[in-house]
């Protein structure tokens, strides 16, 4: 996946929204990205949301994501990410 790549994910109702993919790893066997709403820029101090998708497979042709929601996977695929790029820092 290209840096900066977007995708566009669609809710179970429906709906969709676009995020920007910060980074993508392979962690144990399983693919997270590291996504958000704001464009990774250069030189910001600027605060925004993330969140961490683990690939849930596969489904007509599309990938099938899910948030990552439990405390203990998130702490560790946190830090993996942090430790990957080194200029950010992630809060829970």
């Amino acid at each position: 996946m290209k840096e900066n790549s977007q995708i566009m994910l669609t809710a179970e109702d429906g709906s969709e929204e676009a995020f920007f993919v910060w980074e993508k790893a392979e962690i144990a066997g399983r693919e997270y990205l590291l996504v958000s709403e704001a464009a990774p820029e250069e030189d910001t101090e600027e605060e925004a949301d993330a969140f961490l998708l683990r690939v849930n497979g596969e489904k007509d042709g599309e990938v099938l994501y899910d948030v990552v929601e439990d405390e203990k996977e998130l702490l560790i695929i946190s830090k993996y990410f942090e430790e990957l790029l080194e200029d950010i820092d992630i809060e829970m």
